[in-house]
């Protein structure tokens, strides 16, 4: 990583701190006052979490010993939030928090998708990720981070696009994720790596793009689940047209 311009690991720091706060501002405008009462212990979890991952990659734990399976960042950094996801989705208190959110405010979220691809490409040019993780390749993950203002305002805000086709939205941006979260373990150095040996996905394994999966990732993920539940639940209550 030392060739790498340091004005690209600053942006990328940016982007999370971004992501952070977006993610927090989506609480803090909840219909439920006790969720967003617990905003600042939200942010204080989140920033731990940040650190944590931090000190794992600064200290060469993630780019160390390599033929480890499971791979290091996916045993200490991506394992933790899908369980962490998956333990709000089934507890009622969970429930709850997911339905509260603001579908608006999580939708705008999704702005963050754009500059991330931005980074990758960037990281490209400076051999750190394959050329495919970008969107000279075949993720078209910066679609969805183009189009979500569009979605949140137009769809949402002013209901003039249809749930359903806001719901399709959501779809196709859960699926865009999966299909960069799949380029970006299977071309990352470890012994199921498939692809890319040529240049391979290092830069996840370093401060602060490790921030990327542990924890960019994990938030766009959570707030399709959200959206997806949200829309689905919207569906069932709606009264028939007349």
């Amino acid at each position: 990583m030392e060739n790498l311009p340091l004005p690209i690991s600053f942006l990328f720091g940016i982007i999370t701190l971004v992501t952070l706060l977006l993610f927090c501002w989506t609480v803090k405008n909840s219909d439920s006052k006790v969720v967003k009462s617990r905003t600042g212990m939200i942010f204080l979890i989140l920033i731990s979490w940040l650190m944590i991952q931090a000190a794992l990659s600064l200290n060469g734990i993630y780019n160390s010993n390599l033929n480890s399976l499971p791979p290091k960042i996916v045993l200490f950094g991506i394992l933790p939030p899908i369980l962490g996801i998956l333990l709000i989705f089934n507890l009622e208190k969970g429930k709850l928090f997911i339905d509260s959110l603001s579908l608006l405010h999580i939708t705008y979220l999704n702005i963050i998708r754009i500059f991330v691809e931005i980074t990758l490409h960037k990281l490209f040019l400076y051999k750190m990720v394959p050329e495919m993780m970008t969107f000279k390749g075949i993720n078209f993950d910066i679609l969805i981070g183009i189009s979500a203002p569009f979605i949140a305002y137009y769809g949402i805000r002013m209901s003039k696009i249809s749930r359903n086709m806001i719901l399709c939205w959501n779809i196709v941006g859960l699926a865009l994720l999966f299909n960069i979260v799949i380029i970006a373990f299977l071309s990352a150095p470890s012994p199921l790596q498939k692809i890319a040996f040529y240049q391979p996905n290092i830069a996840i394994l370093y401060f602060p793009f490790s921030w990327l999966p542990t924890f960019i990732v994990p938030v766009v993920f959570f707030g399709h689940l959200v959206s997806i539940r949200q829309l689905l639940k919207q569906k069932q209550v709606t009264p028939p047209q007349s």
